[in-house]
This record gives structure tokens, sequence and C-alpha cells, in this order.
């Protein structure tokens, strides 16, 4: 017990004792003010022997407190998860939150990969209730989250694991932080504000472009929170045509000429002038295009084939 006291006044605890941790000595063990007495003393072991003593239910409950006090973790799961949640709280108070990017660290830590970790096993935590709700079996528990560790993370960030991508929560939040800190205006352009490396402009954009594809509590959030509407049907882009909506059109282009001319032979060079579905007149290079169509026959449908001929294409 000396020597663990000694060794948490240097190290602050007992979580990660190397098993093969001997006490220095020497000038080495001077320096710290390790005892003569305890020079070289196992103390890796004697924390190993513990844990084992601890599983099984052969430890004293005093000898348990005074371990305990000094910040004693009895299984090795234990030790990694404080390591994690220790790392997590340290890039939570320099960020301001605790959504991550996956290759996020802290001095050193992996914390992006670790919340990546916790957050599959909340869900499956999540998975296993929901099984229990309609009365069906829990096949595992193993790998689920416990309801202490998700506290634990919850009382970092509420929000540390949402029902939806992190990446869309990450900057949500980084948008109110600009919002409510900065005193700013909702950017709505891209490149107009850039913060921890995202673009807060052009993901205000893609939300109100994107607002039928959000769910019903991101709307809430988006519209009560941050003031962000969905954008006008005068503002959205219009969808861009498929091949299938490209050919109907250079169909209807060429059925246009055969109506009038009667024949479906177009000069090479011909350009054919029709109304879209918008009434904005369209220019159509239909004479290359029938001559593409002749040339590529055996790549056409049998559909495309019959339209064709029934407005006097002549395929050789």
């Amino acid at each position: 017990m000396e020597a663990a006291v000694i060794y948490v006044r240097e190290h602050g605890d007992l979580k990660v004792v190397p098993f093969t941790y001997r006490v220095p000595e020497g000038e080495e063990a001077e320096g710290v003010g390790w005892p003569a007495s305890l020079a070289n003393f196992p103390l890796g072991q004697w924390i190993a022997d513990n844990r084992r003593f601890y599983a099984r239910g052969d430890m004293d409950e005093d000898r348990i407190t005074q371990l305990e006090k000094l910040g004693m973790i009895w299984s090795h799961y234990d030790v990694a998860w404080e390591e994690g949640l220790s790392a997590a709280r340290g890039w939570a108070e320099t960020n301001g939150h605790l959504l991550a990017p996956l290759n996020a660290t802290h001095q050193g830590y992996k914390v992006g990969t670790w919340l990546k970790n916790a957050r599959a096993a909340a869900r499956k935590a999540a998975e296993n209730e929901q099984r229990r709700a309609k009365g069906l079996p829990v096949e595992s528990t193993a790998g689920a989250l416990s309801n202490e560790r998700r506290e634990q993370l919850e009382d970092i960030d509420p929000s540390w694991c949402p029902a939806w991508p992190v990446e869309w929560q990450r900057v949500f939040h980084l948008v109110r932080l600009h919002l409510e800190e900065a005193g700013g205006t909702l950017p709505t352009e891209p490149g107009e504000v850039m913060h921890q490396g995202e673009d807060l402009g052009r993901w205000v954009r893609s939300v109100r472009l994107g607002w039928d594809q959000l769910t019903t509590v991101q709307q809430w959030m988006c519209e009560h929170v941050l003031g962000i509407e969905p954008a006008s049907e005068d503002e959205k882009p219009q969808p861009r045509r498929t091949q299938a909506d490209k050919w109907a059109m250079n169909y209807e282009a060429a059925k246009q000429y055969y109506e009038r001319e009667g024949h479906l032979r177009v000069p090479r060079k011909h350009v054919e002038r029709i109304l879209g579905e918008d009434q904005e007149e369209r220019e159509i290079r239909l004479g290359a295009w029938v001559g593409n169509q002749r040339t590529r026959a055996a790549t056409l449908t049998p559909e495309r084939m019959e339209q064709l001929s029934n407005i006097g294409m002549r395929w050789t």
C-alpha cells in the first residue's frame, strides 16, 4: 500500500500500472521520494494479484476501500473505458462538444475511433431494449453499452449519440454556437463562415435544399433552434435530366420533324427547335442524333426501335 500511495502521488492513479513495473532504486528513486526499503518492489504484479483476489471475492472490504480511494480500477475493460472517457472529456473541453470526427485525437489518444465504438455499443443496447419491449429474446448483451456508461457520456454532451449522422449533428452544434456566442447572423452561402474545419454556410444551404430528406425532429431543430427555413421552389435547382429524359426529348423533336416533313431523312447539321415541358424553347441537334441512333441500332431496345420505325426511320 505504501508503494501504491507513492505511485499515485507520482502518476495520479492506479488505472494502468504495467505488470512488469518495479519500484525504482538509487538516484532515480530519490528524485521522486521512493524510500530505499521499497526498492525493486514488484508493484505491477502486486496490483495484478489484487485484481485477481477481488475477482475471486477473496479481498476484505477495508482493503477494497483503501485501493479504490487511490483510484483503483478492478477490470482491464474498465481501465480502457476510463482512459477513453478521460480523453473524451478533454476533447470536449477543447471543442465544446462530443461530436468528434473519426480522426480526432486528444493527447495522442484516438478519441474519434473510441467514440465511434461507443456509439455502436449504444445502438446495440437500444436494439436489445426494443426487442425486450416487444417480448422478443435478446441473443446477447455482449458489446452493449451500459446505462451507467451512457449517462457518463451524456453528462459530457447530451447529443453525443444522435439518431442521424454525427457529421450532421456536429455542424448543427457549430452553427448554434456561431449564433449564440459570436452573435452572428445565419450563414447561408458556402465559404461564408468556417469553424473547426466545417463550412457552416454550405451546411445551412444543404439543409434548406434537402429539407424533405430530414426527419421531423431534425426539421424542428433547424427551424426552432437555428431559424432555418426550407428553400422555396424558386430557390431549388432544376432536377438533372436523366438519359431517358434526354432520349425522350430527342424523340419528340424527331416526331415533330416527321410530322412536318413526312420523312426522317434529317440533314446531319440540322437543328430542330421544340418547346420543353417548362415551355422553354430548346435547340436539338436532330441530324446528329438520328445518325447516332442508326449506327447504334444494335444497342437500342426493341421499344425504341419500334418508336423510331413508326416515324419513318430507315435503318440502312
